[in-house]
């Protein structure tokens, strides 16, 4: 398994009376992750950057780590 760190921007909206992530965006880096994440703020409900594990052969995302957010967000843990 081999993991690699990326950066991802969710904006966040009401479904059904839910708040649930919408259509993910990769950034380069935690510096450009929180600009992007500052400017779709006004734009939407809530918005939050996050460091996340990607296992590049699996294609599947762990261990999401905040690093910034803005309005109403989801929590991405799953228990």
């Amino acid at each position: 398994m081999s993991l690699a760190e990326k950066f991802i921007v969710l904006p966040f909206k009401k479904n059904r009376g839910n708040v649930v992530p919408g259509e993910m965006r990769q950034a380069s880096s935690a510096a450009a992750a929180e600009k992007i994440a500052t400017a779709m703020s006004a734009r939407h409900l809530g918005v939050a950057a996050y460091s996340i594990q990607v296992d590049e052969e699996s294609g599947d995302m762990t261990s999401p780590r905040l690093i910034i957010a803005f309005g109403e967000t989801a929590d991405l843990t799953v228990n």
